[in-house]
């Protein structure tokens, strides 16, 4: 027998093996050590289809990120190293609480396995201690946790049902929120999704209103979620939100994809026109319904949303606002009728700085979520309203929500100070939320679109 033929031969027993290793009822045999469950590549040979999808998600990038890594070592070299942890306790939590960093330097020296957020993390987490800052404890039983309440013995590792870890459950929002709020030195929150979840109205344990971070980004089909095993709700590992890789990366077009998918919806609009004698001609409407926290939300200060609207007469632009090329500044642009959503941080001299570790407060413009599904409650009427001075002559008008991850002003520090690569910045790009692009023309006469 060849040596290609013995190997193919072992292989294909490996394979047979390992999927009957998945659905194994037997006794379950915990993996022999917490580095075996810590590798993605042994979760890969039961639950292929989840590791695939993690491979291509802003988790397993979470460490790699060019731009995370150039903020990571501006803030060292700017607070003398006090930061500490602080970021690469969200985005490399296995190497911090290892001891392998202590300040987010050397993480592209460390095993990939100890990088990122990855399965082990999540799926080992027992507890929250607190809201903000990566406050997620850890077990080192070998046993991972899951919202599967009846799990299978398996001959990999030993498993247990978790309502930190069930989407349908109220709680498991906890285990997202811990890492996607950030409270800086100086006590500013900087990043809220979930204390803004925990505010709106589907934080709220009402039947066809509740809907945890699980439920909006992990969504669920009917399929195995191990290998070979019975048909149960398996969740989408690509959780996508509105960061994308800007180098070559897993599961890069579909991970794109995602997100677009996961922007179009995210926003009502409407866009009104009126007769000229009633004044500013184009009223525009934006409601951030269905998004459980603000819009923008997370490093809101990072993210730059605003409305794009333009006006034409015979294919002449006669009127425009938030029109950018990509790259250009937005929130230092002469435009007087800019409708930016932006955190802005200031210091302690109440002068504007561009990142959070040098913040000592800031103010909040965001599209607001909804609080009550009650049309009586006066906070039921959320969305924002705004008036265009588009000319009457304009026979088409268009508009769109856009919104870059990183706006450029930030990302030009960054390259000023040396800190990041000018190729790499060129890739951050804008993307259009579908929902809110429309277009009105004069044969539609004098009403709201859509």
């Amino acid at each position: 027998m060849s040596s290609r033929v013995r190997s193919g031969c072992a292989a294909l027993i490996a394979a047979i093996a390992a999927v009957a290793a998945c659905h194994d009822e037997g006794t379950p045999k915990p993996s022999p050590s917490i580095a075996d469950l810590q590798d993605p590549n042994t979760c890969a040979s039961c639950h292929a289809s989840q590791v695939k999808e993690w491979q291509g998600s802003m988790h397993a990038y979470a460490a790699e990120d060019p731009i995370f890594l150039a903020m990571q070592k501006r803030a060292q070299r700017e607070t003398n190293g006090q930061i500490g942890t602080l970021c690469a306790g969200c985005h490399a939590p296995i190497a911090v609480r290892e001891g392998l960093t202590t300040d987010g330097q050397n993480l592209a020296s460390l095993p990939a396995q100890k990088r990122g957020v990855t399965c082990y993390f999540c799926h080992s987490a027992t507890d929250t201690t607190d809201s903000h800052n990566n406050a997620i404890t850890l077990s080192d039983d070998l046993v991972l946790r899951g919202d599967i309440r009846d799990p299978k013995a398996n001959a990999f590792h030993a498993s247990t049902y978790s309502t930190l870890h069930d989407g349908d459950d109220l709680h498991a929002s906890a285990l997202c929120g811990t890492c996607h709020d950030v409270v800086n030195p100086a006590g500013v929150p900087v990043e809220s999704s979930f204390a803004e979840w925990q505010k709106s109205l589907f934080s709220h344990d009402v039947a066809g209103q509740k809907l945890t971070c699980q439920g909006c980004h992990m969504p669920g089909h009917d399929a195995p979620v191990a290998q070979g095993g019975p048909q149960r709700r398996a969740h989408d590992h690509t959780m996508p939100a509105v960061d994308v890789a800007v180098i070559p990366f897993a599961e890069a077009e579909s991970q794109a994809a995602e997100v677009q998918s996961n922007l179009d919806p995210a926003l009502v609009a409407k866009m009104c026109v009126r007769p000229p004698q009633q004044g500013d001609t184009v009223e525009v409407t934006l409601d951030n319904a269905f998004v459980g926290h603000n819009f923008p939300s997370g490093a809101a200060h990072d993210r730059r949303a605003w409305l794009e609207l333009v006006g034409y007469q015979a294919d002449k632009i006669v009127y425009q606002s938030g029109v950018f090329a990509d790259g250009q500044e937005i929130s230092t642009a002469k435009d007087p009728s800019l409708w930016l959503f932006s955190d802005t941080l200031y210091d302690k001299d109440k002068k504007v700085v561009p990142f959070l570790w040098q913040a000592a407060s800031q103010e909040v413009v965001a599209l607001p979520f909804a609080v009550t599904s009650d049309p009586k409650d006066p906070a039921f009427y959320h969305a924002k309203v705004r008036t265009f001075p588009v000319p009457a002559s304009a026979d088409r008008i268009t508009m769109r929500v856009r919104i870059v991850a990183f706006g450029p002003e930030i990302l030009g520090e960054l390259v000023k100070s040396g800190d990041l690569d000018p190729a790499i910045a060129k890739k951050v790009v804008p993307l259009s939320l579908g929902g809110t692009t429309l277009e009105w023309k004069t044969a539609l006469g004098y009403k709201c679109v859509p």
